[in-house]
C-alpha cells in the first residue's frame, strides 16, 4: 500500500517522533510510506475562484508548495493526517492543505485515512477529530484510526510502540 504521511507541524519537535514512528511500522509492515512536511510549506488556502473546475483541468490557479503534495492526494492508497493541536483544530498549514484538495475533487486511490494528533494538553482534540470525520465521510474513505497524545506521553516508548503496531498492521 502507499501512504502518504502529511506533516502538519511547523516545529520538527511536535509530532515528529509520532511521524517517525508511523513510518518506521508502515515499512516494516512492507508499505511504501512518503512524508510530506506540510507545516513548513508555503500553502495558501482554497480561493474558490473554480479555474480548477472550468479551465485548469484539476490543476490550481496558485502556484505554490501545494504542487509538492498533489501527487499524494492523487496517488496514494492512504492519507495520513499528523498534526500538533495548538487552539483545537489540525493546523492552518493542514487545513490549507485540505482545502486545495478541492480542485481535485477527492483524493483519486485512497480507501483509507487516518489522524495522529499531539498537544500539550488532553481534552482539546475534538474539533480536530470531527474535522477527520467530516472529511473521511465526504470522501468516502475509511478512518483506519485515530492515536492522540499529549504532554510527555507524544514521545513516550508506549505510545510509540503503539503507533508502530498500529502502522505496520494496515
Amino acid at each position: 500500500m502507499k501512504i502518504a504521511v502529511l506533516n502538519g507541524s511547523p516545529r520538527k519537535e511536535n509530532t515528529s517522533a509520532m511521524v517517525q514512528a508511523f513510518c518506521e511500522g508502515a515499512r516494516a509492515g512492507g508499505h511504501e510510506v512518503e512524508e510530506y512536511h506540510v507545516g513548513r510549506m508555503k500553502i495558501a488556502g482554497c480561493l474558490a475562484c473554480e479555474y480548477c473546475h472550468t479551465k485548469g483541468e484539476g490543476n490550481c490557479v496558485q502556484k505554490d508548495d501545494f504542487e509538492k503534495i498533489l501527487p499524494a492526494f492523487k496517488e496514494a492508497d492512504m492519507i495520513v493526517f499528523a498534526s500538533p493541536v495548538y487552539y483545537f483544530t489540525m493546523t492552518a498549514q493542514i487545513e490549507a492543505a485540505i482545502q486545495r484538495e478541492y480542485c481535485i475533487g477527492k483524493p483519486v486511490r485512497a480507501k483509507k485515512a487516518a489522524l495522529l494528533l499531539s498537544s500539550g494538553s488532553p481534552g482539546v482534540y475534538d474539533g480536530a477529530i470531527a474535522q477527520f470525520q467530516g472529511y473521511c465521510a465526504y470522501t468516502q474513505i475509511e478512518s483506519a484510526g485515530i492515536i492522540i497524545a499529549h504532554g510527555a506521553e507524544n514521545k513516550s516508548e508506549a505510545k510509540l510502540d503503539e503507533i508502530r503496531e498500529f502502522a505496520k498492521a494496515l
